[in-house]
């Protein structure tokens, strides 16, 4: 009988390590005669490069190197795409174009970077840039997306004929017909405006080429290695088992350390084999908000169309994305945010026009969410703005259109970001609506407790809005399982980790299966010459693609296991246990073995085996969904707003999560609370703010606002488990799904407290300065 340790709140293996400074992360990396690099980027957003000169910068005393895009000859070449349309999809209008490793010809948005200096230290690297010429001709700039597809636009990429990056009709059922016959049509524009993923830790790489061994080690702030030692072995003719890429711990990704290949990381790897010297790179601040990658903006047209009653007989989102300069990471982002624009709602008839437009601004890639929290947004908001038209109250709206438990697996007819049908694996949505509205105790509150404040002047509000979080998504993971000699466990699996506690989720799914401690596993992520094959870490996958990998792998070893033991104690499997790290006779306990025995026996050094044998209690195995397994939920909020600053004060915040069966609620609710932060900043707080040069005017943590601990609320979380079908552990993901519903759920609040008749808020993210003129009526400049 296994002991039970999937689901307990165990304390995070990795915390030690971290809590007293023994965790290496890529800046800790020091290696002899190691240089470092600093990238001289463009201030302007658009402009013709005419040249640019590193000779005084290679006059400076201890500068080793200068290099431009000319010096790097045929190894010169944009970006691999990273996620284009299968020519299995019909109708659709896709133009690749994506980064360059520097400048060549034309600057696309400001801080793409011109050129790369190499320097003793990185003093000296960065006072060298200030001695490079360059020339550039100023362009005219395009910022807004509804601007940039106007026939006069300039152009961003010079051989499209306009700012189009994709165009995509998605459409099920007929909602022109069924709007024709609706008792009621709204009909609003919503705008999400961009920001960035903030991590703690900037992004950082060292490249190192050994050139007697052959042997690129390249140390990366990336969420995927594999991929990345997979394309930098593509890029530079060496084999794949010539590069070793590690991604150490990481101080927080949220999706843009996804993205590959970064410019940077495709220089230093460039100019490490060339030079045969090992190079840092670590991005400052600033470069962060220039140069990593950002995301959210969207502009919506929506129309909602519903019986006198409430229910929803269709819905229209036609809607522009911003994908920057670039586009390397196609339709995923727009492609989620139209899929979960129907949330967990019966919505028969759905049509979705989406163009992807290019602008002079910095490329996007997913954060955070990755489009899902836009359409939320969009769905969550026109069923606030429905309820108080249709005199309903906006709980029971959505109660009234949930898609029942007994409709699943539930198949939306349109794509998804995998091209693959959009398919909601299972869903019980009405409990966890219930739970969240006991837990905020909506009726008392909007009953006896709120008109009372109301009365002596306060303005509190109260929100309650439901998601969905498509997870998990493939193709497969791997994970390999050894027990060693000295009876403790090694797993080694290819995701890297940035804070999920995998160290700890994955350690507890071993330990379970082969009856060990759970501080006796060590567990290895993200070292490409530990692991050989996976994808990553993203899209909320760790704990249901790689989880599973890892489950399958100790099975496996624990089928081993009670094979060898079996024998040895001539005793059948099922009548075995494996316990505190031995294998033992269930009715005579006195009759064991440890599993450091078995481990050494399983790889004798002399003597005859049977042929087929396989030595050491050692298995590797792959995962992949069919689909991805989406989880849901529903929050709910209480908040002050003060009549005069406009400031908010969340007074309460609820979460009721079911991502499946839980692998551990400790790591789960530290991944809720995280997400619900940045949630609350992407609502009040984080917004990027571009003049019409393209120029970005709040990049500092001194004008660009990311709440504090002071502006983050107690947490209440509730769980609920509806098991995923798609997987053995039943598990779905959660890393993302505190952020997604926070904007919406934020908005309702706020216009709740404020109660104003006419006041209706169909933006993202507010201010206090903004909530002041939507208060009094005033229109935002364009």
């Amino acid at each position: 009988m296994m002991a039970k340790l999937i689901g307990k709140r165990i304390t995070r293996n990795e915390d030690p390590r971290l809590l007293t400074g023994q965790a290496l992360f890529v800046d800790d990396v020091e290696l002899p005669g190691m240089l470092h690099a600093a990238f001289l980027r463009s201030e302007y957003a658009h402009a013709i490069l005419k040249g640019v000169d590193v000779s005084a910068a290679l006059e400076r005393p201890g500068v080793v190197a200068a290099f431009t895009a000319e010096d790097m000859g045929d190894d010169w070449s944009p970006g691999p795409p990273l996620v284009i349309p299968p020519p299995t999809i019909e109708d659709v209008e896709f133009y690749t174009r994506t980064q360059v490793p520097l400048v060549k010809d034309k600057v696309r948005h400001a801080g793409e970077p011109l050129a790369i200096v190499i320097a003793e230290n990185r003093y000296i690297a960065e006072d060298a840039l200030d001695d490079i010429v360059v020339d550039l001709e100023p362009l005219d700039v395009v910022t807004n997306i509804e601007r940039a597809l106007d026939p006069d636009s300039p152009l961003v990429h010079d051989d499209l004929e306009s700012n189009l990056a994709a165009h995509l009709v998605q459409e099920k059922g007929d909602y022109a017909a069924i709007r024709e016959g609706a008792d009621k049509v709204i009909k609003r524009r919503i705008v999400i405006e961009r920001g960035i993923a903030g991590a703690i830790e900037n992004r950082g790489i060292v490249a190192s080429w050994d050139n007697k061994q052959q042997q690129l080690t390249v140390w990366d702030t990336t969420q995927s290695p594999i991929p990345i030692r997979n394309g930098l072995a593509s890029m530079f003719g060496l084999s794949e088992y010539q590069v070793r890429v590690i991604a150490p711990f990481v101080g927080g990704a949220f999706g843009p350390k996804i993205m590959m290949f970064y410019p940077e990381e495709v220089l230093l790897t460039w100019s490490t084999l060339k030079m045969g010297k090992p190079i840092k790179w670590i991005e400052d601040r600033r470069e962060n908000f220039y140069a990593t990658t950002q995301e959210r903006g969207q502009v919506h047209n929506v129309e909602l169309a519903l019986t006198s009653d409430g229910r929803i007989l269709g819905l229209r989102d036609d809607f522009l994305h911003d994908t920057g300069a670039y586009d390397p990471y196609g339709l995923t982002i727009p492609l989620n945010t139209q899929c979960h624009a129907l949330g967990p709602y019966d919505i028969p008839n759905f049509s979705s026009d989406l163009k992807v437009v290019f602008t002079n601004k910095t490329l996007t890639t997913p954060v955070r969410g990755a489009g899902r929290p836009q359409g939320v947004y969009v769905i969550e908001r026109m069923l606030d703005i429905a309820a108080r038209e249709l005199g309903i109250d906006r709980t029971e709206i959505r109660k009234r259109n949930y898609l029942p438990k007994d409709v699943f697996p539930y198949d939306n007819i349109i794509i998804d970001q995998a091209f693959e049908s959009f398919v909601i694996d299972s869903g019980d949505y009405l409990p966890a609506m219930e739970k969240a509205l006991k837990l905020i105790d909506y009726e008392k509150f909007t009953k006896e407790e709120q008109p009372k404040l109301r009365e002596g002047g306060r303005r509190l509000g109260i929100g309650v809005v439901s998601f969905i979080e498509t997870t998990g998504v493939g193709p497969y993971e791997g994970a390999r399982v050894t027990i060693e000699s000295s009876g403790k466990v090694n797993t080694a699996t290819g995701v890297g980790t940035q804070g999920q506690g995998h160290f700890t989720s994955f350690a507890q799914i071993v330990a379970e299966r082969l009856g060990v401690d759970v501080r006796d596993v060590h567990i290895v992520t993200g070292d490409t010459a530990q692991f050989h094959w996976g994808t990553g870490t993203f899209a909320s996958r760790g704990a249901v693609v790689a989880a599973n990998a890892v489950n399958a792998a100790a099975l496996i070893v624990r089928g081993k296991v009670l094979k060898l033991a079996g024998d040895l104690l001539e005793t059948p499997e099922e009548e075995l246990e494996l316990e505190d790290g031995v294998v033992r006779v269930v009715d005579d306990p006195t009759r064991f073995i440890s599993l450091g025995d078995l481990a050494q026996r399983s790889n004798p050094l002399r003597g005859a085996v049977e042929p087929g044998t396989e030595p050491g209690l050692e298995a590797t195995a792959y995962f992949g969904p069919k689909y991805g397994a989406t989880a849901f939920g529903t929050h709910a909020m209480i908040v002050e707003v003060d009549p005069e600053t406009m400031m908010v004060e969340i007074k309460r915040y609820i979460v009721v999560e079911d991502c499946g069966t839980v692998l551990n609620p400790l790591i789960v609710e530290g991944q809720l609370h995280g997400g619900v932060a940045l949630g609350i900043g992407n609502s009040f707080y984080e917004k990027l703010v571009f003049d019409d040069n393209g120029q970005l005017l709040n990049a500092s943590f001194a004008d660009y606002l990311i709440p504090t601990a002071a502006e983050i609320p107690t947490i209440e979380i509730a769980h609920q488990v509806t098991p995923s079908p798609l997987n053995p552990l039943g598990s779905k993901g959660v890393g993302e799904a505190g952020a997604i519903p926070v904007p919406a759920l934020f908005a309702q609040a706020v216009e709740n407290a404020l109660d104003v008749d006419g006041l209706e808020i169909l933006e993202s993210p507010l201010s206090p300065l903004r909530l002041f003129e939507l208060f009094h009526g005033e229109e935002k400049d364009a």
